[in-house]
């Protein structure tokens, strides 16, 4: 076994495993305990398992452990609280932005990381930024509102 130190949501973390090679993902819903991030695919394609490392959005099922050491990773847990939720978060919560919610982490997650880099983005930014995350539901006209709420252009 080898231990890896990780940022996690501004706490250091030590996690155990015999392999760096093992996705981020895994160190964080079964060492951590977080389970915002989801196993979708398992090949970076759909979106489910975002998290931000070093701000930016990635994939933690494609992100390997030993990659992640050293860097800040946020997963949903750690943009808000229930007290005092992430504007993202309270934004999908008041356009009932979830349906089954299997995409929802993904979907905040890529929100969020568009908002911190363009507070005030367009409709087509929005989509363009959704894009690499998958969703059956068809949640997206609620999560293109959700995202216009968070950024202060729109409540309906």
């Amino acid at each position: 076994m080898a231990h890896y130190r990780l940022v996690v949501n501004g706490t250091p973390q030590d996690v155990e495993a015999w392999d760096g090679d093992m996705p981020l993902l895994y160190a964080l819903r079964n060492t951590l305990g977080l389970h915002a991030p989801k196993f979708g695919c398992g090949l970076g394609q759909c979106g489910a398992c975002t998290v931000h490392l070093e701000g930016q959005p990635a994939r933690s099922c494609s992100v390997r452990l030993s990659d992640a050491v050293g860097k800040r990773i946020t997963t949903n847990e750690g943009l808000g609280t229930p007290e005092r939720p992430h504007p993202v978060q309270a934004a999908f919560i008041a356009e009932q932005a979830a349906q089954c919610g299997y995409c929802t982490n993904g979907m905040v997650m890529s929100a969020a990381a568009l908002l911190a880099r363009n507070p005030k983005p367009t409709r087509e930014e929005a989509q363009a930024a959704l894009a690499g995350n998958l969703c059956r539901c068809g949640s997206h006209d609620r999560v293109l509102r959700a995202i216009a709420r968070a950024s202060g252009q729109g409540e309906a």
